[in-house]
């Protein structure tokens, strides 16, 4: 099965001065929203980019405001164009605040766009609905800042609802300074609603697809350490301790011939980009086959099967991986001119099982059966899957096993042993790529 290369564009190559694909797209805008954001941490840029393009936001809203109330009347409505004219000119000016702090810009919109609207409604009352913007001011507060400012956070929920109660009770329609076109109310009183209703809604919605996107994240990351049925067993009692005994498994060892002596030539960066083909092309086939990897080592690397969840062919699931690793690692040997095999151990019996640790945890298995893998695969030879008597009564009608004879091995005695050499022709081969 020949190794899989990876195409260039999907290689670690340089990005372009810009974090976010979307903003090369938006040209002139893609510098003001970049603006200041320069040498703060990643989370931190992306926080402050919104800032910026909510400044950019205010400014053009502040704007198609000035025409409508000059298209109104520019002498009747001229203090609200003055004031929206000013709004806009501090919101484009906000990011240079981001010199200061992460938050001065923030603050310093919240501040203009608060006392706006509060001056707004003070010249046409209530009835214009523009109180309803400080609703969307407690919304993007938690979505911008999120706990990390809970205090600012808290401030500007609080000030905002104390204005928007404060714009309600002073100003009716009977205290408000300009008599306006009821026309203009119900419009402004509209766009407010629809303002209000659809920041929420994208504030909401905002915050629901990043914790989706950071549980889906979590999970990816769980399943590269821990089984599935592991991870599903963790989230159900997530206080209950994971620990079985397995009455029937697989287990599997591998380990690279002379490899440790001839790291030592190759070096670290190639040695690592060895290593790295190697276990990736070995995990691609483990999930293939439906084999649990549990760990590696150097330049050794264990899986079993049979062991998080059941299976009745446990032991061909392993042995099929088994068979397909030498070709592997043969023509990983032709791509960079080396002489490299692998010498591989499989044995069968009774396991335990369980997640350790507690920072760095781990799901791992122990036991005599994984033991004995572990003595086959350092007792066998170069190239060749040895396997034990259970291996050997599990395998025999369907795969090609060539007795070793009696070996002694470290810690069990005289072993009867087989080298593994192949399946035969329609001996099940129906389980590949059905989970594990």
């Amino acid at each position: 099965m020949p190794i899989r290369s990876v195409p260039e564009s999907q290689q670690d190559v340089p990005r372009s001065n810009t974090e976010w694909p979307l903003l090369s797209r938006l040209g002139p805008l893609r510098r003001f929203i970049e603006f200041g954001i320069a040498g703060y941490p990643r989370e931190a840029r992306v926080r402050l980019a919104i800032v910026n393009a909510m400044a950019l936001l205010i400014a053009a809203t502040s704007m198609t405001y000035v025409a409508t109330y000059a298209a109104f009347g520019v002498m009747d409505y001229w203090p609200l164009i003055a004031m929206n004219i000013g709004l806009a000119v501090i919101a484009l000016l906000a990011p240079f605040a981001h010199r200061f702090s992460d938050v001065a810009a923030m603050i310093v919109i919240w501040i203009a766009e608060y006392a706006a609207l509060f001056l707004f409604v003070r010249e046409l009352g209530h009835n214009s609905g523009i109180q309803l913007n400080y609703i969307i001011g407690a919304a993007v507060a938690f979505a911008i800042c999120g706990m990390g400012h809970i205090r600012l956070v808290v401030a500007a929920v609080l000030t905002g609802l104390a204005l928007h109660l404060a714009a309600w009770f002073l100003y009716p329609p009977g205290n408000a300074r300009i008599e306006a076109d009821p026309a203009l109310l119900n419009n402004l009183y509209v766009s407010s609603a629809v303002t209000t209703f659809g920041i929420v809604a994208l504030v909401v919605g905002y915050a629901l697809t990043k914790a989706d996107r950071a549980r889906a994240e979590a999970d990816r990351l769980l399943e590269n350490i821990l089984p599935v049925p592991v991870i599903d067993r963790l989230k159900t009692a997530p206080a209950a301790r994971v620990a079985d005994t397995v009455p029937d498994a697989s287990v599997m060892f591998t380990d690279l011939v002379g490899f440790t002596a001839l790291s030592q030539e190759l070096g670290a960066p190639r040695t690592v980009e060895i290593l790295d083909r190697l276990v990736t092309e070995f995990d691609r086939l483990a999930a293939l086959h439906g084999v649990e990897k549990i760990k590696t080592i150097g330049d050794g690397y264990m899986a079993v099967a049979g062991v998080s969840r059941p299976q009745d062919d446990h032991c061909r699931r392993l042995a099929r991986l088994a068979l397909a690793l030498p070709g592997i690692v043969s023509e990983l040997s032709e791509i960079h001119g080396l002489d490299l095999r692998v010498r591989i151990g499989l044995a069968r019996g009774p396991v335990m099982a369980g997640v350790i640790g507690a920072d760095k945890f781990s799901y791992d298995v122990w036991g005599e059966t994984v033991n004995l893998a572990a003595r086959l695969e350092s007792h066998g030879l170069p190239g060749g899957i040895q396997v034990c008597p259970e291996v050997y009564v599990a395998l025999c009608d369907g795969f090609t096993l060539n007795p070793r004879g009696p070996i002694p091995i470290k810690g069990v005695g005289t072993l009867e042993t087989w080298f593994l050499t192949g399946e035969r022709p329609g001996a099940g081969a129906e389980t590949m790529g059905q989970p594990a």
